[in-house]
């Protein structure tokens, strides 16, 4: 997909409402600009963590849509090892 942008006065530029769903960017998010002569190109950013406290709430960023079933699971295992480790002591 391309789209063609414009740089505002403060040197800004909005990345289309198509690009942003079609990757899953939101607010926040953080893009690398890498540059080679005329060339600009805009890439995600790809943190070693994923999942960081915002609000008080722990939030895990994928870069692309988590299913349902897995975060379930994911939420089920995590209580499992905790009463695994609280059995323990």
């Amino acid at each position: 997909m391309n789209a063609s942008v414009t740089i505002d006065k403060a040197g800004r530029i909005v990345v289309p409402k198509a690009v942003r769903e079609a990757l899953h960017l939101q607010a926040g998010d953080a893009l690398v600009l890498e540059f080679n002569g005329e060339r600009i190109v805009l890439s995600l950013a790809r943190e070693e963590i994923r999942i960081r406290r915002e609000q008080g709430l722990w939030v895990f960023r994928s870069g692309r849509p988590v299913e349902r079933s897995a975060i379930r699971t994911l939420i089920e295992n995590g209580r499992e090892q905790r009463g695994r480790d609280l059995t323990s002591r």
